[in-house]
């Protein structure tokens, strides 16, 4: 299929494409790299009457500390941030996950933040987002707002964006000190959507895990240490309180299982880079 007709506009300025945004309300959509929202148009699941190109605009890409974050505006490409020099130590987890999204073709043209709009339940870049606790900086021509990733993602494909409104930069905290991380994901192919992956933060005294694929959005969890004998319990009850389905692709079931044997295999993963 083709697309419906629409304008479009290569904004040189982020004012520029603020205003688009703005005269244009829900009728506008951002494009960046395209990699999620150009499917969608050919297949008509997204028919926007103007279109406006953000990738001419200097302002958005950079790769920048702020504070303990690391900001990472939305011209940012996946292949750009793979490709970070700091990546590896200031956002290991990151690190970890960006190899299983996509392919390299993909991560060439796919944006950081662009992942994070399309809002996919199984992606990676959200899931690493909900786990480290990181923020969403959104912007119209009027204000600005910040909101946490848990506020962000609402459910399948569905975010806190607004009409008018677009993704300026994306804030992941950087490593602390004492932390281990660790990310694993079982698809029926590299590159594909997850069936579930699950990425694991640890420290001397606290564990973490976000899943994804499994629910209608990644979910975080606190959980016991790996040498708690309340560990498989904990994991069990997360399971069950997931909104586990069948589809194409694996049972309920077997997403279930996922989350008891890859939650724990992640968790130990993590405390082994803190030791």
């Amino acid at each position: 299929m083709k697309p419906a007709a629409f304008d479009y506009l290569q904004a040189a300025t982020l004012d520029e494409a603020l205003d688009a945004l703005h005269e244009a309300g829900g009728d506008a959509r951002v494009i960046a790299g395209g990699q999620s929202l150009v499917p969608m148009l050919n297949m008509r699941l997204a028919r926007p009457a103007v279109l406006v190109d953000i990738m001419r605009i200097e302002a958005l890409q950079k790769i920048e500390r702020s504070g303990g974050d690391i900001l990472i505006g939305a011209g940012v490409r996946q292949a750009k941030l793979e490709a970070w020099p700091d990546l590896a130590n200031r956002l290991p987890l990151v690190a970890m996950a960006l190899p299983w999204l996509g392919h390299v073709q993909t991560r060439a043209r796919g944006t950081v933040c662009g992942s994070l709009a399309h809002a996919d339940p199984s992606a990676e870049l959200p899931l690493s987002l909900i786990a480290l606790r990181g923020s969403v900086h959104l912007r119209t021509k009027r204000k600005k707002r910040t909101i946490s990733a848990e506020d962000f993602f609402l459910g399948m494909m569905a975010t806190e964006l607004a009409e008018g409104e677009m993704i300026e930069a994306v804030s992941f905290p950087a490593r602390a000190d004492g932390t281990g991380y660790g990310f694993n994901e079982i698809g029926r192919r590299h590159g594909d959507f997850a069936i579930t992956a699950v990425a694991a933060i640890v420290t001397e005294h606290s564990a973490s895990i976000a899943i994804a694929g499994v629910d209608d959005r990644p979910r975080r969890f606190d959980v016991p240490l790996p040498d708690d004998s309340g560990l498989d319990d904990a994991l069990n009850e997360i399971a069950w309180d997931l909104n586990a389905r069948d589809d194409i692709h694996a049972s309920a079931r077997y997403r279930r299982e996922l989350v008891r044997r890859l939650g724990r295999r992640t968790i130990e993963e993590a405390a082994a880079c803190l030791a």
